[in-house]
């Protein structure tokens, strides 16, 4: 299906996974709406794919996906400029936190906000738009760590995928009989700046690579729901959904 999928929106696309996604996107001839908070760092990737690429279109905006009014002011932007949005990647997140109750809740309240509330805002603004075209593809990137609280400082960040996780699940449910489809995404350990700085396992961390390689496979074929990258990935989900708490408690 990703053949008819030409226009992409991708958020918290100036690093990271976003930025790489980006990159294969663009190889593969889509054009690209592209926003972050950093306009600097989505200028120098504009001016790197469309060198890489000529014949790719890259707009680009800066946004806060905090501030609900601006996320639906730049979508309709976006769309206006490529001339239409097929696909929406809601990528942009964080991953602050500290142990609850140890005084650092501002940590905590911008995760929550970040990735729950900001993704929500970018789900209200791209089924706006796909709901007046009749047909889209959402992608919500959530995380593995929401399919079992995680403890001590990451406890918000699993919270917060578990909720777009949630909404994933609730929109592909309701949006099944329609032309509007919406996949989640749980990636495992996959490198990255913010991976790095969380602490992830090492020995657990696919390389960026990898990780984004299989996003991308995931996402052109459109399923429900899929954790990436890779078998022990997959495996890894259906432990932490399905094997009792005290087994998990071991492997979180």
């Amino acid at each position: 299906m990703g053949e008819r999928r030409n226009k992409i929106l991708i958020t918290g696309a100036s690093s990271g996974l976003g930025e790489e996604m980006a990159r294969r996107f663009a190889a593969k001839g889509k054009d690209l709406a592209l926003c972050a908070r950093r306009l600097d760092r989505l200028e120098t990737l504009r001016d790197e794919l469309i060198i890489a690429n000529p014949g790719v279109t890259v707009a680009i905006r800066a946004l806060d996906v905090n501030d609900h009014d601006a996320v639906v002011r730049v979508f309709g932007e976006l769309h206006d400029e490529l001339g239409g949005l097929d696909r929406v990647v809601v990528n942009a997140g964080i991953g602050k936190g500290a142990k609850i109750g140890s005084g650092r809740a501002d940590a905590n309240l911008a995760t929550a906000r970040t990735n729950f509330i900001g993704a929500l805002s970018e789900a209200e603004a791209a089924l706006e738009i796909f709901r007046a075209q009749k047909y889209g593809h959402l992608v919500l990137v959530s995380s593995i760590s929401a399919d079992r609280g995680l403890p001590g400082p990451k406890a918000v960040y699993s919270a917060s995928k578990a909720g777009v996780a949630a909404l994933g699940e609730a929109l592909a449910s309701e949006l099944a009989k329609t032309d509007i489809v919406v996949t989640t995404l749980l990636p495992g350990f996959i490198a990255t700046d913010m991976s790095a700085k969380a602490g992830d396992n090492k020995m657990m961390t696919a390389s960026l690579d990898e990780g984004v390689s299989a996003m991308v496979a995931a996402i052109e074929k459109e399923p429900r729901r899929a954790a990436l990258p890779g078998l022990k990935w997959r495996g890894i989900d259906a432990a932490l959904r399905f094997l009792p708490n005290e087994l998990t408690d071991r492997m979180v």
